[in-house]
């Protein structure tokens, strides 16, 4: 029986801004907006269900929480990850880390200078080394992944 109701399509993920774009509007930016930038793409991350925070997905090393994921939903050979933080301006960082990366071949971050990418954004002088002290873990990590993947 037609209830007159239109189907429910599937839901579709944001793409993800990418990190000549977020460079672009961070540029502009100063202080407190340069927080909140990142604040607001901490929030745009694809949620990540709690039953993936655990403590194989843990990034070691951050101050706060953070959690990456690996997904293969992007397609054979391609990167996707899920991330998550307990901490706003951290998941921020996390979102730039992502946003480096985000569905991109494996063999190309394998291969990618993570940290030169993401050194426009100065992120040793504009947040305490706290907040930045897991980066380089986080980074290790992802392209730990892509290696993998790569060589498969």
């Amino acid at each position: 029986m037609d209830s007159g109701r239109a189907p429910i399509a599937p839901l579709k993920r944001a793409a993800m801004r990418s990190l000549d774009d977020i460079l672009e509007e961070y540029e502009f930016l100063e202080g407190d907006e340069r927080y909140s930038l990142l604040i607001e793409l901490g929030r745009e991350l694809e949620p990540m269900p709690d039953a993936l925070k655990t403590d194989a997905t843990l990034v070691r090393g951050c101050s706060a929480a953070v959690w990456v994921y690996p997904t293969d939903s992007a397609g054979a050979g391609q990167l996707h990850f899920l991330a998550d933080s307990n901490a706003a301006i951290t998941k921020g960082i996390v979102a730039l880390v992502i946003a480096a990366v985000q569905d991109q071949p494996a063999q190309t971050v394998a291969q990618m200078d993570v940290i030169a990418a993401l050194a426009p954004f100065d992120l040793k002088n504009q947040l305490s080394s706290n907040r930045t002290q897991g980066v380089p873990n986080m980074i290790a990590l992802v392209k730990e992944h892509a290696a993998r993947l790569a060589a498969a």
